[in-house]
């Protein structure tokens, strides 16, 4: 099991366990009364502030992943594209094929 193959799942995951270890910080600190949290809106503003600082981390600390995971999608959507070319060639060519036949049928 390559992590090429599994590019996306990979850096989700690892931006998933970024964020949750960010989260995890500040409802510590809010616990101990480090960051002063008021009922939901505390905890809500904690999660916000968890996002808000995980996101730059993962942008630097994920970029080798983040590149795997593009490269990934590129060469899937690159494949897609030429499947759907060849598929619209195949049918241009039986289209013109029946044209043909029809208005040779017309002409006799």
């Amino acid at each position: 099991m390559s992590s090429k193959t599994h590019a996306t799942l990979r850096y989700t995951s690892l931006r998933v366990s970024i964020f949750l270890g960010c989260l995890l910080i500040f409802l510590l600190l809010g616990h101990f009364g480090v960051i002063p949290v008021a009922g939901d809106a505390g905890a809500v503003f904690l999660v916000l502030l968890a996002g808000l600082v995980s996101a730059p981390i993962s942008y630097v600390v994920l970029s080798k992943q983040r590149d795997a995971m593009s490269a990934q999608i590129s060469e899937k959507v690159e494949t897609i594209r030429s499947r759907t070319a060849a598929q619209n060639a195949e049918e241009d060519a039986a289209d013109d094929a029946a044209r043909a036949a029809a208005a040779a049928a017309v002409q006799n």
